[in-house]
C-alpha cells in the first residue's frame, strides 16, 4: 500500500468536507469552505497517480473552481454515468453541474491569472426544497433519481431524468439527516440521522421498510456527518456512529431481516464515514497452485473523528490496515476509484490523502459479468442477452437487416440510459387507466387546477396541500395496492403495499420479505436475500456499453397506474361505465348500498307518488329504518333496500349485481300483478333485479342513447302497461309493453328489455321490434347488449347469446353449473364483448368466457393464480401500452395483472422457476385473447411473448411461433392453415415479430431464414 498527501489539493487551508472520484478515474471533485462562500473544485487525478505528471508544469492540477454556493459545501457526488456532478451545501440548495464546451481558459474571479479554469463546468439546475443545510446527496443506480438529505429532517428524491421535478419527500426522521446510501440493486435507500436511528425506505412506494435504533441508543454527542454505505452485493449496510458496550463502532446491518449482529470495532471516537469499495473481490490465486473455490468478499473503509482510517475485508476478522493520525482533524469523506484499488480521503483540516492498494493486498476484483452473476443468484434477474453479449460482440453479423436492428437496440438502450431520455413518462408504458369512467389523468389534471397558492413572508410560493379522498377500487385478495396515487404535488406514488405479497411470509413480520432458507430440496438455486427484483435491475451497475432491454426499465411504478382498469364496486355517486371507445358496452353496476339509501333519503320529499307504490311492494320495510334488512329466504341471503328513483344523469345500474342484491320475495308479490310464476322445477341460483316504478340509463356514449322505463303507466282490461322511452341524439321514440319491465340494456345498435313475465324483447335504435318476444325459462338475472349481440343470464343460471343481425343463437341455454365450484359461488361480473363473446366473473375470483367455436367454458382469468403473481415480463413490455389496457381481457384481469407485475419484483421465486411461470402465463394470455376474439390484445401479448422468448433464448418455441405465422409456402388442398387470426394477417404479425428477433444475435440464422421466406412470398 502506498500513501500520498498531495499538498496542492487544498481550499486555501479551509476545511474540505467532501471528496468524490469521477467514474472514469481521470478527475476528482472536492467540496468545502471557500473564502466567503461554498467552494466546489475539480482536480486532475493524473498528478496524484504519477509523480512525473505532478512535476510536469504543463499538466494542470486544478481543472475548475465553482464558487456559486452561498455557504459551505457539505457533499459532492458524481453521477454514475459521469455526466453530472451534484453538490449540496449550507445554503439549502442542491446544484447539478455539467461540463460545458470550452470557450477558452477563464480565470477564477478575483484571483491571479495563474489560476485558470481548464475545464468549464456550469450549473445546469438548482434544486430548491430543503429548509435547512443539505448534508448529503446520492445518485441512485443508473441515475434515475437523485436523493438529498438535510438538517430539516427530510430526504427529498428528485427525478434525475427531469430536473427539477421532485418525486417525493421522505419524512420520518426526528433529527438532522446526515447521510444517505442507495442499495446497489435499487430497491432501497437508507438514511441516518442524529435522532439515533437508521431508516431504510422502499423505492417502490417510498414507504419505510425498516427503522433500526438499537445500535445507536447509547450514542452521545454528534458528528458533522453520518455517511453510511451499502455493500456492492447489496447484502450489508454499514452505518456510521454506532455504539457497542460504550465503544464506538460501525454497525453492520444485514439485508436479510435487517439484523444487527456484527460491527467493525476499534476506533476510539465516533465513526463519521463508511465507504464500500465498488468491487467485489475473490482471493488471489498463488502462481502454480490449483485454484481453490473461494467465497467472494467486499472491502470497506471506515473513517473516524479520532483522525484514523481503517480498511476491512469482510473475509477477515481484523482490519486489513489501520492508519492512525492521518490528519489533524476528523475524517469527513472517503471515495474509491472504480477499479477498486485507489482511495481518496478528506479531512476537516483541509487536506486530502490518497491510498493506493495492490491486488495482492485486496484480492482479484470480480468482472462485471461475475458481479452480475452474483446479483442474479441473489436477486434473480434475466441476463440472457447480457450474458451472451460478450461472446456475441465478436460474432460476425451476416445479415445487413440484422445489423439495423442491432443498432436500433443499442440506440434505444443509450436513450434509456443517458440523460437524453425524455424522462420516465416518455419511456414507461402509457396506460390510459380508467376510474369509474373518468381517466386518472383527467382526475389528476382537475386536481392540479384547484391548487391553492400562498406566499410566505420571504416571498416563496407555497402550495396548500389538498386532501383527496381515497378512490375505492374494490377489495381483491391479491390487493397489492389500496390507495390511488393521485397527489397534487405531482409525486408519483402514495401506495401502501399490503403485506400479503407471499402467503408464506410469516404474519409476525409482514414487512420483512427477506428469504428464509429453503427447506425443500427442489429449489436448488440460492434463496433470494432481498427478494427485490431491482427496479431496473437489467443492467445493475453496468457502466459499460451493455445497456440493454427496452423501455420498461425506466421507472418501476408507471405500470401500476393501469390497475384501475378493473372495477368491482362503483364508488358512490360516480357513474361507473366504460366509455364505448374502450370497445365495450357500458358496464352496468349497482350503486353502493349506502348511496342508494342516500338517494332514497334525498328523494323522499320529491317523489312521493313512487314512494306510495313502493310502500306497497316493500311492505316490511318501514321508512324509519335506514339499514338494509337481511331476510333469509330458503337459505339464500336476500338483501333488501329502499330504492328512490334514480336520477337521469346517473348511469345507475338497472341490474344490481349479487353483492348488493335485492330479490323481490314471493310473499310480497302483489296479487294483481300479472307475473307468470317460474316453473317449479327450476332452481333459482342467481338473484334477480327488483321491480322498480321507473328507472333510466344511458346505454351508449357515442351516439348518446338514453333509455327510460316507466312501469304500470295504465291498466287496460286488467293488465298493466309499461312504457319504454328512448332518446338517441335528441330524437325520441316510445313503445308500450304488456308487462312490467325488470331490466333493460342497449348498445348503439340494439336495445333489449326483459319483463316480469319472463319475456325478452329486442328493438332497433329507432324503435322497431327486431325479434319476436323470446320466452325465457326462468326470470332474468342480468342483461347485456354489445354491438348487435344480446346476452341474457337467467336466475336459473343459464346463459344465452343471440346475434340479432343474423337472427341466430350463438349460445343456447348454456348452464353455469359446470363453472360453479360450490353451492356458495355466485356471479360477480357479467359482460358481453363487442365480438359477442360472453364473460362471466365468479365470486371465487375466476372469470370464464363461453367459446362459441369450442362450445365450452374456458378460463380466462383467475385472481388466485400464482402464475400471474410471479410472472415477470416487465422487460418485454412495448413502449406504448394503450392498446391492451382497454380490451376485454384487461378489464377482466385488470388490477390483478398489475399486481402480478409488481409482485414479480418482490416474490422470492428462483430465476429458472420464475422464467417458466412467466412463459406459462404469457401463453395463457395469448390463448385467452384468442378465445375472447380480442384482436388488439392478441397482437399485444404476441409481441410481448415473442420478446420474452428472444430475451430468454428459447429457440424451439420461437421457431414454432414463426412457422405458425408464416404458414405453408406452397398452397395445398390438405393444409388447414388459416392466413388470418381475428382479422389480423399472420404474415403481417410475423413482420412485426422479426425485428424483435433481430435484437438478439443468437437468432440471426432464424431471422434470416424467415425474412427470406417473407420476401419470397411478397414477390410471388
Amino acid at each position: 500500500m502506498k500513501l500520498l498527501k498531495p499538498s496542492w489539493v487544498s481550499h486555501n487551508g479551509k476545511p474540505i468536507f467532501s471528496v468524490d472520484i469521477h467514474p472514469d478515474g481521470t478527475k476528482f471533485a472536492t467540496g468545502g469552505q471557500g473564502e466567503d462562500s461554498g467552494k466546489v473544485m475539480i482536480w486532475n487525478m493524473a498528478p496524484v497517480l504519477r509523480e512525473e505528471d505532478e512535476k510536469n508544469e504543463n499538466i494542470p492540477k486544478m481543472l475548475c473552481q465553482m464558487d456559486n454556493h452561498l455557504a459551505c459545501v457539505n457533499c459532492v457526488r458524481w453521477s454514475n454515468n459521469g455526466l453530472y456532478l451534484a453538490s449540496g451545501g449550507d445554503d439549502k440548495l442542491v446544484m447539478v453541474w455539467k461540463r460545458a464546451a470550452l470557450i477558452g481558459p477563464s480565470t477564477v474571479f478575483g484571483s491571479s491569472s495563474k489560476l485558470a479554469n481548464v475545464e468549464q463546468w456550469r450549473c445546469v439546475t438548482i434544486l430548491r426544497n430543503h429548509t435547512g443545510d443539505v448534508m448529503d446527496v446520492a445518485w441512485s443506480p443508473h441515475d434515475v433519481w437523485l436523493a438529498s438529505c438535510s438538517v430539516d429532517n427530510t430526504i427529498v428524491i428528485w427525478n434525475a431524468r427531469k430536473f427539477p421535478e421532485m418525486v417525493t419527500c421522505l419524512r420520518g426522521h426526528t433529527g438532522l439527516v446526515k447521510g444517505l446510501t442507495w442499495d446497489p440493486v435499487g430497491k432501497y435507500i437508507a438514511s441516518q440521522a442524529d435522532d439515533h436511528s437508521l431508516k431504510v425506505w422502499r423505492t417502490v412506494d417510498w414507504q419505510m421498510e425498516a427503522n433500526i435504533t438499537k445500535p445507536f441508543n447509547e450514542c452521545g454527542g454528534t458528528t458533522h456527518v453520518l455517511r453510511l454505505s451499502w455493500s456492492p452485493d447489496g447484502q450489508y449496510l454499514v452505518s456510521a456512529h454506532a455504539m457497542n458496550n460504550s465503544g464506538p463502532t460501525a454497525q453492520i446491518v444485514e439485508r436479510d431481516g435487517w439484523k444487527t449482529n456484527m460491527d467493525f470495532v476499534g476506533h476510539r471516537k465516533a465513526v463519521t464515514v463508511v465507504k464500500f469499495n465498488p468491487k467485489i473481490f475473490k482471493k488471489k490465486q498463488k502462481n502454480g497452485s490449483s485454484p481453490k473455490p473461494s467465497c467472494p468478499y467486499c472491502c470497506c473503509a471506515v473513517g473516524s473523528k479520532d483522525r484514523s482510517l481503517s480498511v476491512w475485508l469482510t473475509s477477515l476478522k481484523r482490519p486489513l490496515v489501520v492508519i492512525h493520525d492521518l490528519f489533524d482533524k476528523s475524517i469527513m469523506d472517503i471515495s474509491w476509484t472504480l477499479t477498486g484499488l485507489g482511495m481518496l480521503v478528506c479531512s476537516m483540516d483541509g487536506t486530502v490523502a490518497y491510498l493506493d492498494f495492490s491486488l495482492d493486498e485486496l484480492g482479484d476484483p470480480l468482472s462485471e459479468e461475475e458481479k452480475n452473476t452474483i446479483h442474479q443468484n441473489i436477486y434473480g434477474k434475466s441476463l440472457a442477452i447480457t450474458s451472451t453479449e460478450v461472446q456475441l460482440s465478436t460474432t460476425v453479423i451476416e445479415n445487413p437487416e440484422m445489423l439495423k436492428y442491432q443498432q436500433e437496440r443499442q440506440n434505444s438502450a443509450q436513450n434509456n440510459a443517458g440523460a437524453a431520455a425524455a424522462g420516465p413518462e416518455a419511456a414507461a408504458p402509457k396506460v390510459n387507466s380508467m376510474m369509474n369512467g373518468e381517466s386518472l389523468e383527467d382526475i389528476r389534471k382537475n386536481l392540479l387546477k384547484k391548487q391553492v397558492e400562498t406566499r410566505t413572508a420571504d416571498g416563496r410560493r407555497r402550495i396548500t396541500p389538498l386532501c383527496i379522498a381515497q378512490l375505492d377500487t374494490g377489495d381483491f385478495s391479491p390487493a397489492l395496492f389500496n390507495s390511488a396515487p393521485i397527489l397534487p404535488s405531482g409525486s408519483s406514488l402514495s401506495n401502501q403495499i399490503a403485506p400479503q405479497l407471499n402467503s408464506d411470509s410469516s404474519p409476525g413480520q409482514p414487512s420483512s420479505l427477506g428469504a428464509r432458507p429453503n427447506q425443500d430440496g427442489l429449489l436448488t438455486s440460492p434463496p433470494a436475500a432481498g427478494v427485490a427484483k431491482a427496479l431496473e435491475d437489467d443492467k445493475d451497475g453496468l457502466k459499460s456499453g451493455l445497456l440493454l432491454t427496452s423501455a420498461s426499465k425506466i421507472e418501476p411504478m408507471k405500470a401500476l397506474d393501469s390497475r384501475f382498469t378493473e372495477r368491482s364496486k362503483a364508488t358512490p355517486g360516480i357513474p361507473s361505465a366504460i366509455s364505448s371507445t374502450a370497445g365495450l358496452a357500458p358496464l352496468e353496476r349497482p350503486k353502493d348500498a349506502v348511496s342508494a339509501l342516500k338517494d332514497a333519503k334525498a328523494k323522499e320529499e320529491t317523489s312521493s307518488d313512487s314512494e306510495d307504490k313502493m310502500a306497497a311492494i316493500n311492505k316490511n320495510l318501514s321508512f324509519a329504518k335506514r339499514k338494509p334488512e337481511l331476510l333469509l329466504d330458503g337459505g339464500e341471503v336476500v338483501e333488501k333496500r329502499k330504492k328512490g328513483r334514480p336520477r337521469k344523469d346517473k348511469m345507475a345500474a338497472s341490474i344490481p349485481q349479487p353483492f348488493t342484491q335485492i330479490t323481490p320475495l314471493p310473499l310480497e308479490r302483489e296479487p294483481s300483478r300479472a307475473a307468470a310464476p317460474p316453473p317449479a322445477a327450476a332452481v333459482l341460483r342467481l338473484p334477480t333485479p327488483s321491480l322498480q316504478k321507473a328507472f333510466s340509463l344511458q346505454v351508449s356514449m357515442d351516439p348518446s342513447v338514453f333509455l327510460e322505463v316507466e312501469n304500470d303507466v295504465s291498466v287496460v282490461a286488467g293488465s298493466k302497461l309499461s312504457q319504454l322511452r328512448c332518446s338517441r341524439d335528441g330524437r325520441d321514440w316510445n313503445t308500450l309493453l304488456p308487462s312490467s319491465v325488470l331490466a333493460a340494456a342497449g348498445s348503439s345498435d340494439v336495445l333489449a328489455v326483459a319483463c316480469d313475465d319472463r319475456m325478452l324483447s329486442v328493438f332497433s335504435c329507432s324503435g322497431r321490434r327486431l325479434l319476436p318476444a323470446i320466452q325465457l325459462a326462468t326470470p332474468v338475472s342480468a342483461l347485456h347488449c354489445s354491438a348487435h349481440f344480446v346476452m341474457v343470464l337467467t336466475a336459473g343460471a343459464t346463459l344465452s347469446v343471440w346475434d340479432v343481425q343474423r337472427q341466430k343463437a350463438l349460445v343456447k341455454n348454456e348452464s353455469l353449473q359446470t363453472i360453479f365450484s360450490g353451492a356458495e359461488t355466485t356471479v360477480s361480473l357479467s359482460l358481453l364483448t363487442q365480438q359477442g363473446v360472453p364473460i362471466i366473473g365468479l365470486s371465487n375470483g375466476k372469470s370464464f368466457c363461453f367459446s362459441v367455436s369450442l362450445e365450452t367454458w374456458t378460463l380466462i382469468a383467475d385472481k388466485g393464480d400464482s402464475l400471474v403473481q410471479c410472472a415477470d415480463f416487465r422487460s418485454c413490455l412495448p413502449s406504448q401500452d394503450a392498446a391492451a389496457s382497454s380490451g376485454p381481457l384487461a378489464v377482466v384481469q385488470g388490477r390483478n395483472l398489475n399486481a402480478g407485475r409488481l409482485a414479480s419484483r418482490l416474490s422470492s421465486t428462483p430465476h429458472h422457476l420464475q422464467q417458466s411461470m412467466t412463459l406459462a402465463f404469457l401463453e395463457n394470455q395469448l390463448a385467452s385473447a384468442l378465445t375472447l376474439q380480442s384482436a388488439q390484445e392478441y397482437r399485444y401479448w404476441l409481441l410481448i411473448y415473442a420478446r420474452f422468448l428472444v430475451n430468454e433464448g428459447s429457440e424451439y418455441r420461437l421457431r414454432e411461433l414463426c412457422k405458425e405465422l408464416l404458414g405453408p409456402v406452397h398452397k395445398s388442398a390438405a393444409s388447414s392453415w388459416q392466413p388470418a387470426t381475428l382479422g389480423l394477417h399472420k404474415r403481417e404479425l410475423l413482420r412485426e415479430v422479426l425485428p424483435v428477433i433481430g435484437e438478439n444475435l443468437r437468432f440471426q440464422r432464424l431471422f434470416t431464414e424467415y425474412q427470406d421466406q417473407l420476401e419470397l412470398l411478397r414477390t410471388k
